[in-house]
């Protein structure tokens, strides 16, 4: 018997905003290496603006959501990477959202209304440009290979636990 889970992954950002596309730059590596190294059955991958609505339609229903996002911080530390997972007390307030509308007000948004996933992991990297344009900066870009790893192995640790749960 295979036993599925959904998983969500989602890049959060606006990819013509320079780091504020981190997280659609680890999408579009994850994508290109699914054929060499597939991600568990039912694992959806998705790019999002940051809109709660949008996020939260991405994420309902699923065991995992791992979200990455641009985010700042002071003193900010370019290519710092923030791992936070939502637990009974929320998300911290370590980093916010390199959006208008923050994704910690996405996450409440989504608990009040009961459309939180299971598990919800962010991985909130420190950028150093936001103005217009593309292409990230270098401390932003250094890091794009090593997160991919983490989303990869934070997706493998779910499988593993919905094959022995």
């Amino acid at each position: 018997m295979t036993i599925r889970t959904r998983i969500a992954v989602v890049g959060v950002g606006n990819d013509f905003r320079r780091d504020d596309g981190v997280g659609w730059a680890v999408i579009g590596r994850l994508r290109k290496r699914a054929a060499d190294r597939a991600l568990p059955a039912d694992t959806v991958l998705a790019t999002c603006d940051g809109d709660p609505v949008r996020l939260m339609e991405l994420w309902e229903g699923a065991d995992l959501a791992v979200v990455v996002d641009a985010a700042h911080a002071h003193p900010s530390r370019p290519g710092l990477v923030h791992r936070l997972e939502l637990d009974a007390g929320g998300l911290g307030r370590a980093t916010t959202s390199s959006h208008g509308l923050g994704l910690g007000e996405a996450v409440e948004l989504a608990r009040v209304l009961g459309r939180l996933p299971r598990r919800l992991v962010v991985y909130a990297v420190e950028g150093a440009d936001s103005s217009l344009g593309t292409g990230l900066s270098e401390p932003v870009e250094a890091v794009i290979g090593p997160l991919t790893e983490d989303v990869e192995a934070e997706t493998a640790r779910q499988r593993d636990a919905a094959a022995h749960g």
